[in-house]
């Protein structure tokens, strides 16, 4: 799927709104933890895998560093930054895979290899932090403690690519 420059902008500045949005909004209901829903993820992931690598990466860098600096969450260190290539990871590998392989083996693909850039940013900052990180925290936060968030994003990202996908206005 190829989109136009303009329409790619404007949707990336519609998905990273949502992106600053979506955690605002699942704290104002109740579901406080932004760990385990990961609201911040399902904007960048529909916008790598609609509006292509380039588009969805860019969502995944600003969405957790203007957040961070806008609301305070995530805090700076080490979340936000690692947050920023997670994000960033999802952002470049939906995009670079749903060319190739289907929706959903694109999205499960890219959610792997964000969760291991999570790991490896949060193992090399906490060390250099001289604090501890182990297998098990990344284990437990990236996937036991997500789960939710994981469903949730398996269930939203496919069905809101395939609404979008049907808009003619934005599929010229």
């Amino acid at each position: 799927m190829k989109i136009n420059q303009t329409i790619g902008w404007v949707m990336s500045a519609m998905f990273l709104a949502l992106g600053l949005l979506f955690p605002g909004i699942f704290h104002f209901f109740g579901a406080a933890s932004g760990q385990a829903f990961l609201p911040m993820h399902i904007p960048v992931f529909i916008c790598g895998l609609f509006c292509g690598p380039i588009f969805g990466s860019m969502v995944g860098i600003l969405t957790p560093l203007l957040s961070s600096f806008l609301t305070g969450m995530p805090v700076f260190f080490p979340t936000a930054i690692a947050m920023t290539l997670e994000l960033a990871t999802y952002g470049a590998v939906s995009g670079l895979l749903v060319k190739k392989l289907r929706l959903y083996p694109a999205l499960i693909a890219a959610m792997l290899c964000g969760r291991v850039v999570s790991g490896i940013a949060h193992a090399l900052l906490l060390s250099a932090a001289s604090l501890p990180y182990t297998l098990e925290t990344f284990i437990n936060v990236s996937f036991l403690i997500a789960i939710p968030g994981i469903a949730l994003q398996l269930v939203i990202v496919p069905l809101a690519v395939s609404i979008l996908k049907k808009i003619p206005v934005i599929h010229r």
